[in-house]
């Protein structure tokens, strides 16, 4: 592989993968399916555009604009669009393989993509986002279709934004069809879909906690920390509070917010935050004498003792270092509700202490496991716009609820099945959503030809 570019990110998901199932029994029992990942690792398509739009001031800029089709042997391609300055092809290489075997886990028929570019919301006017998003979409529109390639919203990509680019798909192609999920709720978006990433990720963690407990706790009494403010963050908070659970932290790229008493973050005071960030403001801009901004800093050092620890942010926000902390400090869950949220130092330190402490370690689960609930409401998204119907909030949610625990049984099973575990030992969860996504996949590709 010494003719490819650098991608540090495609590389850390890759990797994180291939080590799980090669230190599994999986390749010792199917052996073929070693050929199976030289086939998935590489995308079926990348595809890289520029983007050229008018700012406010009369001039012309240019970004680069990508998407990439990474698999879709279980359905169309299905990932979200990135707009922000870090965007380069690893990144979407690393996100769009995640979601694969994300939207494996999630049993419904998706495959897995992703795509965005280099532009940068913040500080632009409506009418500016209003040109970009139209010349992105002019080019984009060639390449997806319901049944080819159904992107969403992702970091800098909200409502206002796929509301541009779908008006912009309907002009291009003089057809209504469901070819963005996240759209508005009047013209064919889902209910529950701004929640379904966070309260999925709770969700995940309820069944962990009551295995780990065996049915006698909940989220009731837990001490959580939180890193995000955006969507994934400030719902899984509000579905912990109503769950007896207290929030002691949120954060942001500027840096962390820490509740300083015991009572944590309100649903009032989360709402307050939610405001400030429609509004594009940072965290900077919340001033409460009950809560203390650290600049610069991420939660986890910050937090004292805690029993759950949902990193809701972006790629990479829990260390190694950081990981040790939180064992430390008592913290007995961890679920990632960004993608691949932890360095492979940290999932390093958990998968150890899991083995070595058996039901007194802390348990960790992956993104592509613990924060399917988004894109399996997407996915009941398109559902509902092929069959032209409205699902009420309680069927979302009750169909959000099903596919979460089928998931986590899925993870659980696959990795007592693949995975020798000790006496008492949690089983890998890691290993599990690694080896069931992935089988799911191969198995499809194998039928389709793809590899034999």
């Amino acid at each position: 592989m010494s003719n490819l570019p650098h991608e540090p990110e495609f590389f850390q998901a890759y990797n994180e993968l291939a080590s799980t199932l090669q230190n599994s029994t999986l390749f010792e029992k199917n052996p073929e399916y070693k050929t199976a990942l030289k086939v998935a690792s590489i995308p079926e398509r990348v595809i890289q555009f520029r983007v050229v739009w008018e700012n406010d001031k009369g001039e012309v800029e240019v970004n680069r604009g990508y998407r990439v089709q990474f698999n879709s042997a279980l359905g169309p391609y299905k990932g979200g669009l990135r707009f922000h300055p870090s965007v380069n092809l690893s990144i979407l290489k690393f996100l769009g393989f995640e979601q694969i075997f994300k939207n494996a886990l999630t049993g419904l028929n998706m495959g897995g993509g992703k795509g965005g570019c280099d532009f940068d919301p913040k500080g632009k006017s409506d009418a500016e986002i209003r040109r970009f998003c139209q010349s992105f979409m002019r080019e984009l529109q060639r390449h997806i279709g319901a049944d080819t390639d159904v992107p969403a919203g992702d970091i800098g990509v909200g409502g206002r934004e796929v509301g541009y680019m779908f008006g912009a798909y309907k002009q291009a192609r003089n057809k209504w069809e469901g070819i963005l999920t996240g759209k508005g709720g009047s013209w064919g978006g889902s209910l529950i879909r701004p929640e379904a990433t966070g309260y999925g990720l709770v969700y995940y963690v309820e069944h962990m906690i009551n295995y780990a407990s065996g049915g006698k706790e909940s989220f009731k009494g837990k001490r959580v920390a939180l890193s995000g403010s955006g969507n994934v963050a400030q719902y899984a908070a509000l579905k912990v509070i109503e769950l007896g659970g207290t929030v002691v932290s949120l954060s942001d790229s500027k840096g962390a917010l820490i509740a300083n008493d015991a009572a944590g973050f309100t649903p009032e005071v989360i709402e307050e935050i939610a405001n400030i960030k429609l509004e594009r403001k940072p965290l900077t801009a919340f001033s409460n004498p009950a809560y203390k901004y650290i600049d610069g800093a991420r939660p986890w050092i910050h937090v004292g003792n805690v029993d759950i620890a949902l990193p809701s942010a972006t790629q990479n926000e829990v260390s190694g270092e950081e990981a040790q902390f939180l064992i430390a400090h008592g913290c007995k869950f961890i679920a990632e509700g960004s993608n691949m949220g932890c360095t492979q130092e940290a999932i390093d330190a958990f998968e150890a202490h899991r083995k070595a402490n058996k039901a007194t370690a802390i348990w960790y689960a992956p993104g592509k496991a613990a924060n399917a609930g988004g894109v399996a409401v997407s996915g009941l998204e398109m559902a509902q716009n092929s069959q032209r119907e409205k699902w009420t909030s309680e069927e979302v949610d009750n169909k959000l609820k099903g596919i979460m625990k089928n998931c986590f049984d899925n993870c659980l099973q696959t990795a007592k099945e693949y995975i020798p575990y000790g006496e008492g030992e949690f089983p890998s969860l890691v290993g599990g959503a690694n080896i069931a996504g992935f089988t799911k996949v191969a198995a499809a590709m194998r039928d389709h030809g793809d590899w034999f």
